[in-house]
């Protein structure tokens, strides 16, 4: 085990996101993951106890480790609450979402996928700027929205996304865009990644570019023929649900929130109220999540040893919860999942 300890925040959240934390930490404590825990609340259940979906003392913890794990967050309905995650982002200055999506369970309509998605995460048309124009009695009668991309921002992830490609061995890079129509908006995300590739990356690794409509009819075609997209924040949040589909679904789908200020750890699915308390829900995506967590702690063997594990307890034993087609609940899952880290 290794002698330095990491503090790290915990943010279990709300739904099922308790019990797929449960089952992510039984995990990480038989890997023997050096992590001291500082337990937080947000979300529905930081409204609750504190009256705020995001309370101070869980900015504060996040400020001192600079380093969190998170299940899923419930944004309260009315009331003016912001997305938690939305806010965490800024706060952070979580600039870069790391999205992979890798095949685990063989037979689906799509094998052997194995896709990056590096998406923007502060700027686009996310930055929340809109209004509405009365005309006449119709106080909605125009909607106007306002995206801003900036040359700094766009070169800040990309300069991620170049050097997280090249230091995992990838082949290829593509920017995603829309410059043929939003000639300025996404037009300074596509000329800054050409000058950028340019000037540091030529000859490293392979690079283009595809339209963000062409883009997703290829992936559904042929998945294959990509390997790290990187994109602006309203292409990169759909594209990476779209690559989730192709690997069995958000249940399998982890994200990672890297910033200047500190590195946020999530399943990216929701809360699931309709099945929390029921045991059955499946918690791959937050343990993926964690081996990701590994890795950006530099504990590259532990994140293997995870990831055969989970890989083992899906295919080799033929262990999954129900929406994989399997019958074994949450406990019986993560049962199985240790004794592999443990006898692996």
């Amino acid at each position: 085990m290794p002698a330095t300890r990491i503090p790290a925040t915990l943010i279990p959240g709300d739904g099922i996101g308790h019990e797929i934390v449960d089952a992510t930490l039984a995990a990480l404590d038989a890997l023997g993951a050096p992590f001291d825990w500082d337990r937080q609340i947000a979300g529905l259940e930081g409204v609750r106890t504190a009256g705020d979906p995001l309370p101070a003392a869980t900015l504060d913890s996040i400020r001192r480790t600079r380093l969190a794990l998170k299940g899923p967050l419930e944004t309260p309905s009315g009331g003016g609450y912001r997305s938690s995650n939305v806010r965490l982002r800024e706060a952070f200055r979580l600039y870069a979402n790391l999205r992979p999506a890798r095949t685990l369970v063989p037979g689906g309509r799509f094998d052997d996928i194995d896709l990056v998605i590096v998406r923007e995460n502060l700027e686009g048309l996310y930055i929340g700027h809109e209004h509405y124009i009365e005309i006449d009695d119709d106080p909605h009668a125009v909607a106007m929205a306002t995206g801003v991309n900036t040359r700094r921002g766009s070169r800040r992830l990309l300069e991620f996304a170049f050097e997280h490609a090249i230091a995992t061995g990838r082949k290829k890079v593509t920017i995603v865009h829309k410059a043929n129509i939003m000639k300025a908006l996404t037009g300074i995300f596509l000329e800054t990644a050409q000058q950028l590739y340019e000037e540091r990356y030529q000859g490293r690794i392979a690079f283009d570019a595809v339209i963000i409509d062409a883009c997703a009819m290829k992936l559904v075609l042929n998945p294959w023929q990509f390997d790290v997209l990187v994109t602006t924040n309203l292409f990169g949040d759909i594209l990476s649900d779209l690559a989730a589909g192709l690997v069995g679904g958000l249940g399998m789908a982890p994200g990672a929130n890297i910033g200047a200020d500190a590195a946020i750890f999530e399943a990216v699915h929701g809360s699931a109220p309709d099945i929390a308390g029921k045991g059955i829900a499946n918690p791959t995506a937050l343990l993926l999540a964690a081996a990701m967590m590994l890795d950006h702690c530099r504990l590259p063997e532990m994140a293997m040893r995870l990831r055969r594990a989970i890989s083992d307890t899906l295919n080799a034993d033929g262990v999954r919860t129900g929406d994989l087609g399997g019958k074994a609940n949450t406990a019986a899952f993560t049962k199985a999942l240790v004794a592999r880290i443990s006898n692996g």
